[in-house]
């Protein structure tokens, strides 16, 4: 099963019609409007320019205002019956519009443009907040990825069917035909998206739009990881709003200004938004995949870099049209850049946002996503700003503009990574598992989804914690061998890891007791701890024994113990099979390694005898 199969299921084809047709209907009414500003003749070349800033200002501030009221009525009520009211809504705001249109009345224009702001950041958080409940967990990659294609196709959509509707004889005929026509089908498909149960009937709603605010910002921030993922998906929309933008000005000043190549730059960019976004589902293996969001980053400045220097490159002639301008090779590498810029954002934000729906809590999710939106919205405006700030008063252009965004990605990377491991350790475990291994799982269901629980795994290689780390969906706290743990380079990642570095106690009383003191702390939290009974890499293949430190931890925290075995590691680069690891280079890649957990032991019955016997049936399975 691929994402494409859900456009086929009832539970996710209403939902995705619903949210595309609305994304398509706001870009073609906002646009319109904007192409009415600029060459209806009505205004001078500066009002209608204040008017156009006043018309994006309009669309965007209701996100600030009504999203934490949205995210509240999402979490409170049902949501399907919400979203038909939404669209019903959408109805009667695009009636007052195709009137406006009609009369030609800016000012009534500008008003229904921040009603359709309005409807828009009341539908936000519930769309986003209906996912989890309608979507398995390994149907949410592939269901965020289809609903981002979707909403890029959508504003290219109606960002290409403004230009042409605006141009025909009978323009306003059919603009208002269109906009009516596309609300009534939204809600139409509406009408057919499945009950979605309300999270918290209970929840008081606070209508005080700045109070609550200031609450859902501040309730998204209690869990790090959830608001460190929204600042990175925001910091996407910065520099996706700063793109699409620019390209307009970056045709007319590098690429001859033949308005046709507007349209190939915004369609090679909404087009690769469209395609990273599918890739998720196969680079993720249909789970919510961290370690897939570093290559997005990655990928956005490598080529956001090569955008920088292939654009001086490109052959141009004015009014070049868009058929001659593909002819060339340089400037195919340009539109190549764009395309993979684009296409790496892709990939960054689609697991952000589902690591969002998945791991918020249940009852306020619908706010979280609230809070996503407030802050994508900040970012989108900041990115206005700074861009005049730096086009305008440091007079950079706009390739340099570029420039600096890629370069700011860069420290935005660094800064969000070292401060959430996990995604630099799903990151590792990635490029391992796509590169040396193939790595199957059996039984992890095992592994409760809370609560302190020790898990013990015979040791076999270097990466076997990576390996472990990989295949849990909880983060794990490792206790391994110090001069693991101190290894050059690595003892920098073991640290970000939070692993417990032990050794014998004839070695050192102080660190063996440390590192129980470690584990009894860890456990007493309810987190997850890995040990290595064995207390040392196998060197022959086969299983050392098991020591008593596994009784000694159940003992002062009486947890549930889950073996693990590991199959099929040893004989790698990162074992000692030819006596030393490291020592020679790979002889095979992309093997063969399975993961295999047994049932949960209660700690009265836990001994390091049966758990050794335990594993050693799991390996033999």
């Amino acid at each position: 099963m691929n994402q494409f199969t859900l456009l086929g299921k009832k539970r996710f084809l209403p939902f995705f019609g619903t949210q595309a047709l609305g994304a398509f209907n706001d870009n073609l009414f906002k646009n319109v409007l904007l192409l009415f500003i600029a060459f209806s003749g009505i205004y001078n070349q500066a009002e209608s320019t204040s008017l156009i800033n006043l018309a994006a200002g309009l669309f965007i501030l209701p996100f600030f205002l009504l999203s934490p009221i949205g995210g509240q009525l999402a979490d409170k009520y049902e949501k399907s019956a919400l979203i038909r009211k939404i669209k019903l809504a959408e109805i009667a705001i695009m009636s007052g519009g195709a009137i406006a249109l009609w009369f030609n009345y800016v000012p009534a224009l500008l008003v229904i443009l921040f009603l359709m702001g309005a409807q828009s950041a009341l539908f936000g958080p519930v769309k986003f907040a209906l996912m989890p409940q309608h979507l398995t967990d390994r149907e949410l990659v592939g269901g965020n990825a289809v609903v981002e294609m979707g909403t890029f196709v959508a504003i290219l959509g109606g960002t290409v069917a403004a230009g042409l509707l605006f141009t025909t004889e009978d323009s306003t005929l059919l603009v208002t035909g269109s906009v009516l026509s596309l609300a009534v089908l939204g809600y139409l498909s509406s009408r057919f998206i499945p009950h979605a149960k309300a999270n918290d009937p209970s929840l008081v709603v606070n209508w005080n739009p700045f109070t609550q605010l200031v609450r859902t910002v501040n309730h998204a921030r209690k869990d790090r990881t959830i608001f460190l993922s929204i600042l990175a998906i925001s910091w996407f929309w910065f520099i996706g709003a700063t793109y699409l933008t620019q390209l307009p000005n970056f045709a007319r000043d590098y690429l001859g200004g033949n308005p046709q190549l507007v349209t190939v730059l915004l369609t090679v960019f909404s087009v690769g938004i469209a395609v990273g976004s599918l890739l998720c589902e196969k680079l993720s293996g249909g789970q919510v995949e961290l370690g897939i969001i570093p290559i997005g980053a990655i990928g956005i400045s490598v080529f956001g870099f090569d955008l920088y220097f292939a654009s001086q490159q490109v052959v141009v002639e004015s009014g070049i049209t868009a058929s001659a301008f593909v002819t060339h090779g340089e400037n195919l590498r340009m539109l190549f850049d764009l395309a993979m810029v684009s296409a790496f954002g892709g990939i960054f934000v689609v697991p952000l946002n589902a690591l969002i729906q998945q791991r918020s809590e249940e009852k306020s999710r619908a706010q979280t996503i609230a809070a996503n939106n407030v802050m994508n919205a900040l970012f989108m405006v900041l990115s206005a700003a700074v861009a005049v700030l730096l086009l305008n008063v440091f007079e950079l252009t706009i390739l340099e503009l570029f420039l600096v965004l890629s370069i700011g990605n860069v420290l935005v990377a660094i800064y969000v990574f070292s401060q959430v491991h996990e995604f630099m350790l799903r990151f590792m475990v990635w490029l391992l598992t796509h590169t040396v291994y193939r790595i199957n799982h059996k039984g992890l269901d095992n592994i409760p989804e809370e609560g302190a629980v020790v898990l013990v795994c015979n040791h076999v290689s270097y990466v076997d914690a990576l390996l472990i780390a990989g295949a849990s969906r909880r983060p794990v706290r490792f206790v391994m061998d110090k001069d693991i743990a101190n290894m050059p380079v690595v003892k920098y990642f073991f640290k970000w890891i939070k692993a417990i570095p032990i050794c014998a106690q004839g070695k050192s009383p102080k660190i063996y007791q440390q590192a129980f003191d470690r584990i009894s702390e860890e456990l007493a939290a309810g987190e997850i701890v890995c040990i290595f009974p064995e207390g040392k890499l196998t060197r022959t293949g086969e299983m050392n024994e098991f020591k008593k430190g596994i009784e000694k931890i159940i003992s002062r925290n009486p947890v549930p113990v889950v073996p693990l075995g590991l199959i099929g590691v040893w004989g790698s680069f990162f074992s000692h099979e030819k006596g030393r690891a490291f020592t020679t280079l790979p002889s095979r890649f992309w093997s063969k390694v399975e993961i295999v957990a047994g049932k949960a032991v209660e700690p009265e019955q836990v001994s390091a005898k049966d758990l050794q016997e335990k594993v050693q049936q799991l390996m033999a399975s």
